[in-house]
C-alpha cells in the first residue's frame, strides 16, 4: 500500500515537464470588500519560454501512517528528496484546490547566496504539496512555514499570493544559504476592500512587529495556532530581522526593516520590468497612481508604491481577465507607439528584454518592456473564491493556456474530478505537438496574430469576448443546478460540474479551432478578404472577389525611406 500511494503520486508529478522556468510571472490581488461579486480573487500568469500550459490535477487521497512522498523540483524535475506524507490529501485542479484555497507565485531571485542547494522543497513542490494540505489561506501560512522549516527551501526569493473564500495574503520567503535549514519570510493579509499585486519584485517593505502588537505574531512552533486568530494580519519568521543582521543586510532599528529593501533591493530592472506591472493595474482602478510613473519607469527609486490600495470602483471576475491582458497600453510606455510594434503595431518585443547596438562593452545598453500579457506563457488563472456556496461550487479556475491577450477564460470548479481532454496533462508537451491540445491551438492562433497584429487581434478578441461573457453569465444558472444536486449528494453536483467544465473547454476549443480556421482563410498571403453579412464575398461566378491590401501606414513608409533613402524612389517619368 506503501509503495502504491508513493508511486501514484510521482506519476502525477512526472507529468510536469522538466525545464520549467517560470521565473517572469505576475499576480494580482482582490479582497471580497474590493469585488463586485463579494469573491476574492487572485490570478496568476505562469511566464517561460519552457513552461507548457496544462491543467494539473491531484485527487484527493487517504495515506496509511508511514508513507513518504517524493519531491520533484517543478522547474528541472530532478529529484531532491522524500519528506513525510500526510495521513489526508485535498484534491488540487490547477492551482486552487477543493477548499478554494488557491496560490500563484512570482520569482524576485534576491541574492544567489541564500539559495539553500540541500534543501528539499522548491517554490513549485511548494505550491502544490500545500494545496493537497490546507484548508484556507491562513492553514497555507503554516504548511509553508512547516514545510521549509524541517525541509529547508531550495529556490530563490519568491512572492506568493494565498487566498480563500474569505481573505487574500501576499507571502515572500528567501532561503538561508546551504546547510542552513529554513527560511526568512513575511505574510500580510491584504485589508478588506483593498487589492494588491506583485510581478517578480519583493514588494512587502516595514510590516508590524509583534512586540505589544495583537495583530502580529513573529512565528515560532509556539505559536502556531495563532495563526488561525482572525485578529492576526501579519505573520513572519521569528529571526527574519535577525538573520539579515548576522549576513550584514540590515543595520538599523527593527521597526525601520524593509523585507524587500533588505532581501530585495529595488533597481531600475525591478521597477521597469516588474513593479511597471502592478501600477498599470493599480491606475486602470486608482485616479492617482499615475503619481508613481517617474517610479515605474525606474528614474526615481526613492518613492515606492504602497503594497496595496483601495480601487475607486469594484471589481468584477471579467475586469481581472482583462487586466491579465495588459500591454501597458495607453501609457508613455505603450509598445505600440514606436518603430519597434513594425508595421501593424505589435505589442511584444522577441527576447532578450536588455539588447545593445553593438558587441563593445561600453556600448549604451536599451530595453524593451516587460508587460503582463507576454508570448511565452505556459497558463493563465483567475482564481474566484466565493463563501457564500459550498467549497466544491464556489471555487471557480477560470482557466486559459499561452498568451493571456488572446486566450479564453474557461471555468474550471475547483470540485471537479477529472481534467477535459485538450487541457490533460500529457497532452502533448512543448517538443510534440497534439492536434487534440488547447495549448497548441491557442499558440497557432496567437502566433498568426503577431504577423498583422492590428486587425487580426480584434477578430480573435471578438471570439474571445463573446465566450467569456457567456461562461460568466452561465455561471448563477450553474451554481444554481449543483447547488441543488448537493443537496441530494454533494457528489452528484460534483460530476454535474465535472460534465460542465468539460463541455466548456471543449467549446472552447472548437470554437477557437474554427477561429483559427477562418484566421487562415481572410488573411493568407498578406491579402484580406471582403466579408458581407458574416460571409467572405464571391463575385456572380462563385470565385472571390478582389482582396483588400491595405498596405501600410504613412509612418512606416517614412521610416523605410529614412532607412533605404533612394535606393526605393522611383525615378520620376518623362514630361512629368
Amino acid at each position: 500500500m506503501k509503495k502504491l500511494s508513493e508511486l501514484i503520486f510521482v506519476i502525477l508529478l512526472s507529468f510536469l515537464l522538466p525545464g520549467q522556468v517560470t521565473n517572469g510571472c505576475t499576480n494580482f490581488l482582490v479582497t471580497k470588500g474590493a469585488s463586485v461579486k463579494g469573491s476574492t480573487m487572485i490570478t496568476y500568469s505562469a511566464d517561460s519560454h519552457q513552461l507548457y500550459g496544462e491543467l494539473y490535477y491531484w485527487p484527493a487521497r487517504d495515506y496509511p501512517q508511514g508513507s513518504m512522498v517524493d519531491v520533484i523540483e517543478w522547474d528541472t524535475r530532478k529529484y531532491m528528496g522524500k519528506i513525510t506524507q500526510v495521513a489526508h490529501t485535498y484534491s488540487v485542479v490547477g492551482n486552487m484546490n477543493e477548499h478554494q484555497v488557491a496560490i500563484g507565485e512570482t520569482t524576485y531571485g534576491g541574492s544567489e547566496t541564500l539559495v539553500d542547494t540541500t534543501a528539499i522543497i522548491d517554490y513549485g513542490s511548494l505550491i502544490y504539496l500545500t494545496l493537497q494540505r490546507a484548508k484556507n489561506a491562513r492553514e497555507a501560512i503554516k504548511v509553508m512555514s512547516d514545510l521549509v522549516s524541517e525541509y529547508g527551501y531550495a529556490s530563490e526569493g519568491e512572492s506568493f499570493s494565498i487566498a480563500d473564500a474569505n481573505e487574500a495574503w501576499i507571502f515572500e520567503i528567501i532561503g538561508k544559504g546551504a546547510n542552513n535549514k529554513g527560511a526568512v519570510w513575511v505574510a500580510r493579509r491584504i485589508p478588506d476592500g483593498y487589492i494588491s499585486g506583485h510581478a517578480n519584485q519583493a514588494r512587502i517593505q516595514t510590516f508590524p512587529l509583534s512586540t505589544g502588537k495583537k495583530n502580529s505574531i513573529a512565528l515560532t512552533s509556539k505559536e502556531l495556532n495563532r495563526v488561525s486568530d482572525p485578529n492576526i494580519e501579519c505573520v513572519y519568521a521569528y529571526d527574519v530581522i535577525e538573520f539579515a543582521r548576522s549576513k550584514n543586510l540590515f543595520k538599523g532599528k527593527d521597526a525601520e526593516f524593509s523585507f524587500s529593501d533588505t532581501y530585495n533591493p529595488i533597481t531600475f530592472s525591478g521597477a521597469r520590468f516588474c513593479e511597471a506591472r502592478v501600477w498599470s493595474f493599480f491606475k486602470s482602478v486608482n485616479v492617482d497612481m499615475n503619481q508613481y510613473f517617474n517610479y515605474i519607469s525606474g528614474h526615481d527609486l526613492s518613492r515606492r508604491m504602497p503594497l496595496w490600495i483601495k480601487p475607486d470602483r469594484k471589481i468584477s471576475d471579467y475586469d481581472m481577465m482583462n487586466f491579465m491582458r495588459d500591454h501597458l497600453e495607453g501609457t508613455a510606455l505603450d509598445m505600440r507607439k514606436d518603430i519597434g510594434s513594425g508595421p501593424f503595431g505589435l505589442p511584444y518585443r522577441w527576447r532578450p528584454l536588455e539588447w545593445k547596438v553593438s558587441d563593445d562593452k561600453n556600448a549604451p545598453q536599451y530595453i524593451n518592456e516587460r508587460t503582463v500579457a507576454t508570448q511565452q506563457t505556459g497558463f493563465v488563472f483567475v482564481a474566484e473564491c466565493r463563501n457564500w456556496l459550498p467549497d466544491p461550487i464556489g471555487g471557480i479556475f477560470w482557466f486559459g493556456v499561452d498568451d493571456a491577450a488572446t486566450t479564453v477564460f474557461t471555468p474550471m470548479y475547483c470540485g471537479i474530478t477529472a481534467i477535459p481532454e485538450c487541457f490533460k496533462v500529457g497532452n502533448g508537451d512543448m517538443l510534440t505537438y497534439s492536434a487534440t491540445s488547447a495549448f497548441w491551438l491557442f499558440n497557432q492562433v496567437a502566433n498568426f496574430c503577431y504577423t498583422r497584429y492590428d486587425l487580426m487581434s480584434a477578430d480573435a478578441q471578438k471570439v474571445q469576448k463573446q465566450l467569456e461573457t457567456r461562461y460568466i453569465s452561465k455561471t448563477d444558472s450553474t451554481d444554481a443546478e449543483a447547488l441543488k444536486l448537493s443537496a441530494k449528494d454533494m457528489n452528484l453536483a460534483k460530476e454535474y460540474l465535472t460534465n460542465y467544465s468539460g463541455e466548456m473547454a471543449q467549446n472552447t476549443f472548437n470554437k477557437w479551432k474554427t477561429l483559427s480556421e477562418y484566421l487562415l482563410v481572410k488573411y493568407i498571403d498578406g491579402n484580406i478578404k471582403k466579408e458581407k453579412d458574416g460571409k467572405f464575398e464571391r463575385n456572380r461566378w462563385g470565385n472571390p472577389v478582389m482582396p483588400l491590401q491595405p498596405g501600410y501606414s504613412d509612418a512606416w513608409k517614412r521610416s523605410v525611406i529614412q532607412e533605404t533613402g533612394d535606393k526605393l524612389l522611383e525615378p520620376a517619368k518623362a514630361g512629368h
